[in-house]
C-alpha cells in the first residue's frame, strides 16, 4: 500500500459523533508525497514551467513536483482529509478519503434501521488522477448466472461448488492482434472548479460514463453517442453493478450548487444503460430532514443506499421502498456491499467503543442471513466481496499508510463464521479501502474462485532506476499464500482487475517509454496472457499516465480497454480527458 505522508496535526474531537448526526469526522487533505522517478526511467526530464493553475486544478502538467489538492468544488464530496477534522456541512459525504481506521456496528433484525479531487500532476512519466472508481459491468459475471448481479470486482468467479476452485472458464479471449489503438477519447469537460464523475459502466452495447451532471453512453467500438441523460446536479456517488437487464443506480445533488459548495448528495436514481433512461429518483428522509446518501448499490434488484443516518433500499424496476431508516432504532446500516448478494455494514453504539456488524441479508425483505461481529474497537470496515464475502479493515489503525487496510477478514455468507483473517501489512501489500465514507470502494484487490489477490508494493526491479511489483494469492479458507505469483514484469507494476470466470484480469502501469497492458491470469497455473498491450506513442502514453488504477476507473471487456476520471477540473495547460477507450487491432 503505497506510503502517503501523515496527515496534518490536528486535534480529535471532543466528543464522538452523535447518532443521527453526519457521521464520524472525515479525514483531511495529505500532503501527496514527492513524485520518485517513473518506472525504469532514469531521470524524470525538466519540462519548460506551465502557467499558473486556476482554481479547483490541483497542478498543471509541469516538471515532476509535489501535487497539490484543490479546494473541494461544486459535486465534490470532500477531499483527502484528517480523521480528526470536523466534518463537512450537510450532503457533503466525503469523497475518495485517504482511508483510515474502519467502524462499529450491531446486530438487528429486518433492514427497518436508522439511523483528492483528482490530483494531477503530469509528471511526464507518472501522472495521478484522484478519482472514485466505479466498474465493469453485465458481462464480468464469473460463474455466468444470469440473476446474479455483475461487477468488476468481485463475484464468484470460478467456484466448483464445494469451496474449491476452478481456473480457466473466462470468456475475455485473446485478440488476434493484442497491439491496441486508440478507439476515441473524450476531453476534460469545461469548468473552473472541481466536480465529480464518478461511475462508468460497461455492458455487451454500451459504455456509460458520467460527465458534469450528465451521464452519456458511448458505442463501446465507435465511440459514437448513444443517448445523453442529464441530471440537475453532479453525481455523488455510482453503484458499481449492473443487473443483468442492464439496470443501476447512483446518488445526485438536486441541483448544481455554488462554487466551492454542494446542494447534498440527497437523491437516488435507478438508470437504464441499455435506453438511457431514468426509471426513478427517492429521497430519504428522517423526520422532515432528507438524508444525504453516502453509499448506493445494486444486489439482483434492489437499489441500497447507506449513510450515519441509516440505510433504505428500493426496487430498482419499481422504485417501490423496501425498507427506510427509523429514528428510534440505536443501531444503523452504514453502507452495503452488492452484487451476488447483498452485505450491510452495520453499526451501534458510541464512536469509539461500539459494534461492527456484518451481516448478508436477503435483498428484497432485509432479512439478516447472518452477522459476522466484528472486535470491539474497529470502527471502519469496507466490502471487498460480497461471495465470497471479504471485508477490508485498519486494525487499531495499524497499516500505517491511509490505505485502509490492515487485515482482510473472510466469512461464511450462510453462517456468520469468520473463516480466516489475513494480515496484510502496508509496507508489503498494496490495494486501498475507503470503510470512512463509502463501505464499498476498494482498489486493486480481489476475491473470486476461493482466493485473495492483492498486489505487492513497489520494490527496486532488475534494470537501473526501474520498479516493479508482484500479485500474490491467499486461500480464503486458510489464510495462507497459495504460492502462486504474477510477477508485473522490470519495469511494470500490476494490479488486480476483476474475476473472469477462474481467471484473473489485471492491469500493468507501464515503465516511461511504453504502453499498459492487461493480462489474463490462469486461476490454476497463474501463467499471465496478454489481452491488449496500448500504443507507447508519446502523447498516447502521456494521457494514460494520468490514469492511475489506484483513483482512475478502469474498465475491460470484449478485447476493450475503457479508462476514465472520477473528476473534472479545470484545464490551465495541455490536454487532459475524461476518458481514453482502446481497443484490440491496432
Amino acid at each position: 500500500m503505497t506510503q502517503p505522508p501523515p496527515p496534518p496535526p490536528n486535534q480529535p474531537p471532543n466528543q464522538p459523533p452523535q447518532q443521527g448526526g453526519f457521521g464520524p469526522p472525515q479525514p483531511a487533505a495529505p500532503q501527496p508525497p514527492q513524485p520518485q522517478p517513473g518506472y525504469g526511467y532514469p531521470q524524470a526530464p525538466q519540462p519548460p514551467q506551465a502557467p499558473q493553475p486556476g482554481y479547483g486544478y490541483p497542478q498543471a502538467p509541469q516538471a515532476p513536483q509535489a501535487p497539490q489538492p484543490p479546494q473541494p468544488g461544486y459535486g465534490y464530496p470532500g477531499a483527502p482529509q484528517n480523521p480528526y477534522t470536523q466534518p463537512q456541512g450537510y450532503g457533503y459525504p466525503g469523497a475518495p478519503t485517504v482511508p483510515m481506521a474502519p467502524q462499529p456496528a450491531q446486530s438487528g433484525g429486518g433492514k427497518n434501521n436508522s439511523a483528492l479531487v483528482i490530483i494531477v500532476a503530469a509528471l511526464v512519466v507518472i501522472g495521478l488522477i484522484v478519482g472514485g472508481g466505479v466498474w465493469y459491468a453485465k458481462s464480468s459475471g464469473g460463474d455466468g448466472k444470469k440473476d446474479d448481479t455483475a461487477s468488476s470486482s468481485g463475484g464468484s468467479g470460478g467456484k466448483d461448488g464445494s469451496g474449491g476452485t476452478t481456473s480457466g472458464g473466462g470468456k475475455e479471449k485473446v485478440p488476434a492482434n493484442t497491439a491496441a489503438k486508440v478507439l476515441f477519447k473524450v476531453p476534460m469537460p469545461r469548468t473552473n472548479d472541481s466536480v465529480v464523475t464518478a461511475g462508468s459502466w460497461l455492458t455487451d452495447t454500451v459504455y456509460a460514463k458520467s460527465g458534469i451532471a450528465e451521464i452519456v453512453g458511448y458505442d463501446p467500438a465507435k465511440g459514437s453517442k448513444l443517448w445523453t441523460l442529464k441530471l440537475p446536479g453532479p453525481v455523488c456517488t455510482a453503484s458499481k453493478h449492473v443487473t443483468a437487464d442492464g439496470r443501476t443506480a447512483i446518488v445526485f445533488q438536486p441541483k448544481m450548487p455554488a462554487k466551492g459548495s454542494t446542494a447534498g448528495c440527497s437523491q437516488v436514481a435507478a438508470i437504464d444503460l441499455a435506453k438511457g433512461t431514468k426509471l426513478w429518483t427517492k429521497t430519504v428522509k428522517t423526520g422532515d430532514s432528507l438524508i444525504s446518501l453516502e453509499n448506493v448499490t445494486v444486489s439482483q434488484h434492489t437499489v441500497a443506499v447507506g449513510s450515519t443516518n441509516g440505510g433504505a433500499a428500493f426496487d430498482i424496476d419499481s422504485g417501490k421502498p423496501l425498507w427506510q431508516p427509523k429514528p428510534t432504532d440505536s443501531c444503523y446500516d452504514n453502507g452495503y456491499g452488492g452484487g451476488p448478494k447483498l452485505v450491510a455494514v452495520r453499526k451501534c453504539g458510541s464512536y469509539g467503543s461500539g459494534q461492527l456488524h456484518i451481516q448478508t441479508i436477503d435483498p428484497t425483505s432485509g432479512k439478516v442471513i447472518s452477522d459476522y461481529q466484528m472486535a470491539t474497537g474497529i470502527e471502519y470496515a469496507s466490502v471487498v466481496s460480497t461471495d465470497p464475502l471479504v471485508v477490508a479493515a485498519d486494525v487499531g489503525n495499524s497499516a500505517g499508510d491511509g490505505s485502509g487496510i490492515s487485515d482482510y477478514f473472510s466469512i461464511d455468507n450462510k453462517t456468520g463464521k469468520l473463516l480466516t483473517r489475513i494480515s496484510a501489512p502496508g509496507d508489503t501489500y498494496g490495494g486501498r479501502c475507503d470503510g470512512i465514507t463509502r463501505v464499498e470502494d476498494c482498489r486493486e484487490v480481489v476475491a473470486g474462485a476461493g482466493k485473495l489477490y492483492v498486489p505487492t508494493e513497489q520494490h527496486d526491479g532488475t534494470g537501473q532506476y526501474s520498479k516493479t511489483n508482484e500479485i500474490v494469492a491467499f486461500d480464503l479458507t486458510t489464510g495462507k499464500q497459495t504460492g502462486q505469483r504474477a510477477e508485473a514484469g522490470d519495469g511494470y507494476t500490476i494490479s488486480p482487475l476483476r474475476m473472469d470466470g477462474g481467471n484473473l484480469l489485471a492491469y500493468k502501469q507501464p515503465p516511461y517509454n511504453k504502453g499498459g497492458q492487461v493480462v489474463s491470469i490462469d486461476g490454476g497455473s497463474f501463467k499471465a496472457t496478454k489481452l491488449l498491450e496500448n500504443p507507447a506513442a508519446q502523447d498516447v502514453r502521456q494521457a494514460e499516465s494520468t490514469m492511475a488504477p489506484d483513483y482512475a476507473e478502469i474498465r475491460y471487456g470484449q478485447g476493450r480497454l475503457f479508462m476514465s476520471a472520477a473528476y473534472a477540473h479545470k484545464v490551465s495547460y495541455g490536454k487532459e480527458f475524461l476518458l481514453l477507450a482502446f481497443g484490440a487491432g491496432g
